[in-house]
């Protein structure tokens, strides 16, 4: 009998301890699991945000679009204008309720904005509190979210705060949910007791007693099977839980955790989360039957999704507004009027895809963060994204494609002409879907775009060439990799000898490669480094024509050098990262360098313009007015593999690819393809005139076209010219007339003589030489 006490008792011991060092287990595996990050969240990667003033140029149209992006639904009466995120239109007139955001920064508020636009431009807003609205200067729109890096889980979040957590929601989870949740240690047993006659009546596990702090163990801890095990294992954990944390910190960590629904593969996560995927709002904002509906989606979001089951919805949000009543957590008013409502979910917002871009984003990203950190931390990710400009370049390259050889393909790249800010990216004719992106990866001959390079070079040289230089554009033959290679001109004509400008205006090939020899390989090929892109030894004639390999993206590079007067600037795609707390992690700054003469770039780009007003791109009046201005350059690869365009605006930079994977013809050029998208998306989109301010050292001289020489104003054909300071010609054209003597002061009945003014360099552009 003794030696069975002794068995007893040491049987007990031994389970004391087992239990007590299980407890102790669980209670550090606890303890370091909440030391850590308790959850993935993805990162948020968002658009620029829409900047309103008076006088932006800006359609309704636009607008629209914009607000449509954002998810603001348009509404008639000012009782549905009182729901954050929503406008009224009337013609021109828009009445916006401003969702809150935190920019990291700082923090916009919910407010009611008013604006008037006319004539496309924004004449008056107003903003501020729906009871003091007033003028303003500005006003901020929330950015567009263009997406996400998800971790393996797919699950997705917006994490709150206990403060930011409304009381009638944690006070309803508790009526619901949990009615002891503030007396029990994370275990009820009155309810274990009651589940257990339950299963045992029902012959299975049919009904469950889990606290909050059980449910929140199961989810982070444990697997969702229902067995005694798991059980047992829920209750250890759950218990160590209570012990380590308070009431207030559980609550929330369940309010961020519990699953409330699908987003195709995104789950979505918490409250936080929950009130924008069903209603469109923040937390806050939420109306008790919104509450009610939310907390009864607990019970299975996939049976009593509203989307999918309006009834069972209704039912079950109607019962928890029941609960609330008796629980004197609303009053008989409120769930009378409660219970009349509608559902009030609103359609499943759109997740916009732009894939392309936020492939650039990721590719730019990982240079300086690990993957797992841009899927778990949290971030949030400003860029200058402009989403009408991004719409605007995907149709642009559909409506081309319309009607055309299927296997054509497409890459685009728009950037802001200030900043160098990547604004929008085309990977392809597919925009909405990932794949191969060729903006970024689709190394391709770039043709004829490499020109401008080989005559800024000279340019550069002001001692040997400016631009009324005459070069020859006679045939040339050359020896190269062992054989001898004889470029011809597009038309398969020779112009003999002809001023420099208008070698380029024409795109001529056989000029331009004698030109390239005359000034060396090595000189053309430094000047195409300085502009942004270094090819790789060796260095060939053949190169001088675009025989070697770039990308879009590569190429906007180089072209935003011309644009911008000779000064390089680094593209963009992020502005700024901040933590989920809106702490600064990492701002990108402008860079800016000056690499060429702005003198030289000067000459170069007032001839980009008559390349378009008159040269290879001057179709692109289809859709762009000359008053703008533009300055571009086509180019055409061998048999019409390769169509490209390079332009910019005064505000705005494109380069657009258009070629086949497979690398066969085309049947298209430079002008009928590449440049047929380019002046289909800028069509789209404002543009401010390209207006070229002369440097320090740029000066004029009016000469004689025929002999390159000074000449007067008087002179037949005479033109002003643009020259580098000093290189000018200083010997007049001996057939020069002597020029007049300047007339007296005219009396006070006759008209001061006017001189007569010279044509300009080109004179079917004027306003490109003056």
């Amino acid at each position: 009998m003794k030696l069975l006490i002794r068995l007893v008792i040491f049987l007990l011991v031994c389970a004391c301890l087992a239990f007590f060092g299980y407890a102790y287990l669980i209670n550090h595996q606890v303890a370091e699991r909440f030391k850590e990050r308790l959850w993935d969240v993805p990162a948020k990667v968002y658009a620029r945000p829409m900047t309103l003033y008076p006088g932006l140029q800006l359609s309704a149209k636009s607008l629209g679009q914009e607000l449509d992006l954002l998810g603001y639904r348009r509404v008639e009466t000012q009782e549905q204008l009182s729901v954050p995120g929503t406008y009224t239109r009337y013609h021109g007139r828009f009445v916006l309720n401003c969702r809150p955001f935190d920019f990291g920064a700082q923090r916009r508020p919910l407010r009611r904005t008013e604006l008037t636009i006319s004539g496309s431009r924004i004449t008056r807003l107003k903003t501020g509190l729906k009871t003091g609205q007033r003028n303003a200067d500005m006003e901020q729109l929330d950015p567009v979210l263009i997406g996400q890096f998800y971790p393996s889980s797919m699950e997705d979040r917006i994490l709150l705060d206990t403060e930011d957590i409304p009381a009638l929601l944690k006070k309803t989870i508790v009526t619901v949910e949990d009615k002891n949740f503030y007396s029990h240690y994370g275990i009820d047993f009155k309810s274990i007791f009651r589940a257990i006659v339950v299963n045992i009546r029902q012959g299975r596990f049919t009904q469950g007693a889990s606290t909050l702090t059980q449910q929140l163990a199961k989810n982070f801890f444990l697997s969702p099977e229902k067995t005694l095990k798991r059980k047992l294992s829920e209750a250890f954990v759950a218990a160590a839980i209570e012990r380590q944390f308070t009431k207030e910190e559980i609550l929330e960590a369940y309010i961020n955790e519990v699953y409330l629904g699908q987003d195709g593969a995104r789950a979505i996560h918490g409250f936080g989360l929950g009130a924008q995927f069903y209603f469109g709002k923040s937390l806050g904002l939420l109306s008790p039957r919104e509450t009610a509906l939310l907390v009864g989606i607990l019970k299975g979001p996939s049976v009593y999704n509203p989307r999918v089951h309006p009834d069972r919805a209704m039912a079950r949000r109607n019962t928890v507004l029941g609960l609330m009543a008796d629980q004197g957590l609303i009053s008989s008013t409120q769930l009378t009027k409660s219970l009349g409502r509608p559902l009030g979910v609103i359609p499943v917002p759109r997740q916009w895809r732009f894939p392309f871009y936020l492939d650039l984003v990721k590719r730019r990203l990982l240079k300086e963060y690990r993957e797992k950190d841009l899927k778990t931390m949290g971030l949030r990710i400003f860029t200058p994204l402009d989403p009408l400009v991004q719409l605007a370049a995907e149709k642009g390259v559909a409506d081309f494609m319309a009607g055309k050889n299927s296997k054509l393909q497409a890459g685009v790249v728009v950037a802001a002409g200030a900043t160098n800010e990547i604004q929008a990216m085309v990977g392809g004719k597919q925009p909405k879907y990932k794949g191969f992106n060729r903006a970024l990866d689709a190394k391709r001959p770039i043709g004829s775009l490499v020109k401008p390079a080989v005559y800024l070079s000279a340019l550069e040289r002001p001692e040997n060439y400016t631009l009324v230089t005459r070069i020859n554009d006679g045939p040339v033959s050359l020896k190269s990799g062992g054989r001898l290679w004889k470029p011809m001109n597009f038309d398969k004509k020779f112009h003999g000898e002809l001023p420099l400008y208008q070698a380029l205006v024409h795109s001529y090939n056989t000029s331009t490669v004698r030109l390239g020899m005359d000034l060396g390989l090595d000189t053309v090929f430094a000047t195409m480094a300085q502009l942004g892109f270094k090819p790789a030894a060796p260095l060939v004639p053949a190169m001088l024509l675009g025989s070697f390999e770039m990308t879009p993206v590569q190429v906007a590079q180089v072209y935003h050098t011309l644009a911008s007067g000779g000064f390089y600037t680094p593209s963009r795609v992020i502005n700024v990262v901040y933590t989920p707390d809106g702490e600064t992690l990492q701002r990108y700054p402008l860079r800016i360098e000056q690499h060429l003469d702005p003198g030289a770039v000067f000459l170069v780009n007032k001839t980009l313009q008559a390349v378009v007003r008159q040269g290879t791109g001057k179709s692109l009046s289809r859709w762009l007015s000359p008053d703008l201005g533009i300055a571009g350059k086509t180019g055409t690869t061998n048999d019409l593999r390769d169509t490209w365009f390079a332009g910019f605006s005064g505000n705005r930079l494109a380069v657009v690819w258009v070629g086949r994977d497979d690398n066969k013809s085309t049947g298209l050029t430079g002008a009928s393809g590449a440049m047929q998208v380019f002046g289909r998306i800028m069509a789209q989109i404002p543009n401010t005139p390209l207006v070229l301010t002369p440097p320090e050292n740029i000066e004029w001289a009016v000469i004689n076209p025929e002999t390159g020489l000074r000449t007067n104003n008087n002179a037949p054909g005479a033109l002003a010219v643009p020259f580098i300071r000093g290189s000018a010609p200083g010997v007049p054209d001996p057939a020069a007339e002597v020029e007049p003597p300047t007339p007296a002061a005219p009396g006070p009945d006759k008209q001061p003589v006017q001189k007569k003014k010279p044509r300009y360099l080109i004179d079917w552009l004027k306003d490109v030489f003056k």
